[in-house]
């Protein structure tokens, strides 16, 4: 990331926002505002809607090092708590969308 970005962009792996990830290992929010194994492209349609320019990077989380994982740095318009639990909640409203779509 480059330096005069330091402090207008928020970086996080899919892991932070999974509700079936403890607290001990990397989950940012509360359980009931995380969500059932977030996915990469889901996070990124999101935050685009969101209106958070992401930008997916090739990075291992550190608690996982050995696992090929991607991060997510998106722009910073809240707290990195709030932006988490608002892109959890985008997921959560497309994921719903999706299923009614297929039920008509």
């Amino acid at each position: 990331m480059q330096r005069d970005l330091k402090g207008r962009r928020i970086t996080f792996w899919p892991v932070n926002i999974d509700e079936q990830t403890p607290l001990s290992r990397g989950r940012k929010i509360p359980r009931d505002s995380a969500v059932k194994s977030p996915r990469v492209e889901e996070i990124v349609e999101a935050a685009k809607a969101l209106g958070l320019n992401p930008e997916v990077e090739e990075a291992s989380y550190p608690r996982s090092w050995w696992s090929d994982t991607r991060r997510i740095v998106v722009d910073k318009r809240w707290s990195k708590r709030e932006t988490l639990k608002r892109i959890s909640m985008e997921i959560r409203n497309m994921r719903a969308r999706r299923r009614r779509g297929r039920q008509s």
